[in-house]
């Protein structure tokens, strides 16, 4: 079993029993109060590994944000963390109120597996260079500001890759231009990015590279 779980050796029949699992874990405790044990199962899945849960409602042919929450370091196995950032994101997401049951018909749950984060070594503008849009998860640190945006958050809203590392800086409470500053670390992530296509519907592997030559024209 190896040590951590590397996204890059995620199969797609993992990715659905993340979101499968996700979605389980919450219907479960809402129905119930009590917290599911994850699948036993052996490999990646049980190696310690970081994920977010993305919870969004589906309006109109669109994909709201619900709820969303995850971890950036390895502390337990993949399939745990998912339970736990899958309730949280549904429960604790001080942005929204807690999910109701009401809610599970129309909501579909996303499941993001991280890399191990890695720094920008570049200064200044040079650090827009390393960036890449659909790639690239973002981090900003500063004595006590943190803050992160997953790869899925540019494709959504069409940014580059400076106001990518801009908008990272104000989720962290900071100026827009920090990024520029020495003082501030950048680090960059990937992910592999699982959801469901309905409430409860086929799961997929979302290419978010192509999504955003797509939707933003880029060549």
């Amino acid at each position: 079993m190896p040590e951590y779980a590397d996204p890059a050796l995620l199969s797609l029949e993992d990715g659905e029993l993340l979101v499968r699992t996700a979605r389980r874990a919450v219907e479960e405790y809402l129905a119930s109060g009590r917290v599911v044990e994850p699948p036993s199962i052996g490999g990646v899945l049980a190696s310690r590994g970081m994920t977010f849960t993305t919870i969004r409602k589906v309006s109109g042919g669109r994909y709201e944000l619900r709820g969303c929450i995850g971890y950036l370091s390895p502390v337990e196995p993949l399939i745990k963390n998912v339970v736990t950032t899958a309730l949280a994101a549904a429960l604790e997401d001080p942005r929204f109120a807690p999910l109701s049951v009401d809610e599970l018909d129309e909501v579909v749950f996303e499941v993001s597996v991280l890399s191990t984060p890695e720094d920008l070594r570049s200064a200044g503008r040079e650090r827009s260079r390393e960036v890449v849009i659909g790639r690239d998860g973002l981090i900003a640190e500063y004595r006590v500001y943190k803050g992160v945006l997953l790869p899925e958050v540019p494709v959504e809203y069409c940014w580059d890759e400076e106001t990518f590392l801009s908008e990272t800086c104000v989720k962290a409470g900071m100026s827009p231009d920090c990024w520029l500053s020495e003082r501030v670390r950048i680090k960059r992530f990937t992910a592999r990015v699982f959801r469901e296509e309905s409430p409860r519907g086929p799961v997929v592997e979302l290419d978010l590279a192509r999504e955003y030559r797509e939707r933003c024209r880029v060549e």
